[in-house]
């Protein structure tokens, strides 16, 4: 039996996972319209699901449910478990005359379920407030009665699985409040932190197995990093070119200049952290077990859901979840980091990780430099599925400074690329992240890329870029010897350029 709830509808959703949305809302359904009643446009008569047209439209169909997952007859049952004092309160109650304002028990009447359902007056409290998150009551007339679900529950089961999704939008509101020393550190990253959990349950869903939940810290601090950094547009002359600042870095054999707004101490992410798996816990979408979680079925449907409603209907201007690597990789070339990264979540999300990260290699292997760097910037979306085909990679000669970057960042993010990469790779990077620039970019930033590597002696860089071996090099020499404003550092590239042409040493 399908479900006759407006809530339930495949109406347009704000598409949370891999959008860079600030929207709370994690895989599920859309909130009822104020005053919605059970009704029934919108849904197959048959209980089948609408055929996936070439072009769907948003709002139309439901999506089948992918081959090997889960239907809700296997999920219902689990959802049924968890909720049963949510039901127990919603049968028990009945009409009720009053509840207060926010919809709750008054203190009288959580005393007397807690009696005649043998609970105690909190837990029965918390079993009502599921209750109304569910939809097994509603608020009506300053009283509630039951909802449309409760009568549905023991035979409806979509009803019941896109229920527990309600309560699974709602984990923030049901999570454990931190101890009263935390709540300053919640006040500054928990919003910030929060949005970085459809990241956090992507990545558990990619995995499909339990993650130290060391991992997943590190998965966190990062995205906290990103978003405190990348933010902002960076300042006059900075190359949007990915990779180009690590290319002058290792030229120059100096580290990275450290930021200077100071990231969230460690123990404060910790803890911040240890509040989101308490609360997706709480609501049954993943466990946790000897220092690490996992998603449970419902949580992987969660996911899931969310992620199959973006393919179906949030292909916006924006959306590129159904496109190659290349295309997708091409498109992102005009954002900036934190919408770009937004995209590569949710394409990485959307197909078996194997394949996505091959995909992007395969993308990076091309002519196209930019894309080059791009790929590796989506390849660090993707983590740890990613890491034993690009420690391949390191064999591959067009990829291996970007590999070997990719390879020590994961490893320690502090790393010096002056470090990792050798004088040969640092010198073929910083000709490949030139062509991007000079492909993709304006000429003073190919000025910039000369000058930031260069430190006072660009004889010497262009002699390293020179005898690099890139296939581009005598283009982007004969473009800085043509666009630099020194007369003395255009003739060194021009000369060094020549001598690429004519193989001199």
């Amino acid at each position: 039996m399908t479900s006759r709830n407006p809530r339930d509808r495949d109406a347009p959703l704000p598409p949370t996972i891999g959008t860079g949305a600030t929207v709370t809302r994690l895989p599920g359904t859309a909130h009822r319209p104020a005053g919605g009643r059970p009704g029934g446009a919108g849904v197959p008569r048959n209980g089948v699901p609408r055929r996936r047209g070439p072009a769907p439209a948003p709002g139309r169909g439901r999506v089948p449910a992918p081959e090997g997952f889960p239907a809700p007859a296997e999920l219902a049952p689990l959802a049924r478990r968890m909720l049963v004092d949510a039901v127990r309160i919603a049968r028990w109650a009945g009409d009720l005359d009053e509840v207060d304002k926010r919809g709750e028990l008054l203190p009288e009447d959580a005393r007397a379920a807690g009696r005649a359902l043998a609970m105690t007056v909190g837990a029965a409290a918390k079993a009502w407030g599921q209750a109304m998150l569910v939809g097994l009551v509603e608020a009506r007339d300053g009283g509630a009665v039951p909802g449309w679900r409760l009568h549905a529950w023991e035979h409806d089961d979509e009803a019941v699985v896109r229920g527990w999704s309600a309560l699974f939008d709602a984990w923030t509101l049901l999570a454990p409040v931190p101890p009263a020393a935390l709540r300053g550190v919640f006040a500054v990253l928990a919003g910030q932190a929060v949005d970085q959990a459809p990241q956090l349950l992507s990545f558990l869903h990619l995995v499909d197995g339990p993650v130290a939940e060391s991992e997943l810290l590190e998965l966190l601090r990062r995205g906290l990093d990103e978003r405190r950094v990348g933010g902002g547009a960076g300042g006059p002359g900075l190359s949007p070119v990915p990779h180009a600042a690590s290319a002058v870095s290792a030229v120059r054999g100096t580290c990275r200049e450290p930021q200077i707004d100071t990231p969230a101490a460690p123990s404060d992410v910790a803890a911040v952290l240890d509040w989101m798996l308490d609360g997706l816990a709480a609501v049954g979408a993943l466990t946790r077990s000897d220092d690490a979680a996992e998603l449970s079925p419902l949580g992987h449907w969660a996911v899931r859901a969310k992620l199959e409603e973006i393919c179906t209907v949030a292909q916006t201007a924006a959306g590129h979840i159904e496109q190659s690597a290349f295309e997708l990789l091409n498109a992102c070339a005009d954002y900036s980091p934190g919408p770009a990264r937004a995209e590569y979540r949710a394409w990485v999300a959307a197909r078996p990780a194997d394949r996505a990260v091959a995909e992007l290699l395969e993308a990076a292997q091309g002519d196209d430099a930019l894309v080059r760097g791009l790929a590796f910037e989506a390849l660090r979306v993707a983590g740890g599925p990613a890491e034993q085909a690009v420690r391949a990679a390191v064999d591959a000669p067009v990829l291996r400074p970007y590999a070997l970057l990719w390879l020590a960042e994961r490893a320690d993010e502090g790393v010096s690329p002056a470090d990792v990469l050798g004088a040969d790779d640092a010198a073929w990077l910083w000709v490949d992240t030139a062509a991007a620039v000079l492909d993709h970019g304006e000429t003073e930033l190919l000025v910039g890329h000369v000058e930031g590597a260069s430190a006072g002696d660009p004889v010497r860089l262009f002699a390293r870029a020179r005898q690099s071996g890139h296939p581009r090099a005598a283009s982007v020499l004969t473009a800085v010897s043509s666009v630099h404003p020194d007369p003395a550092v255009a003739r060194a590239a021009r000369r060094s350029a020549f001598s690429v042409h004519t193989g001199g040493a």
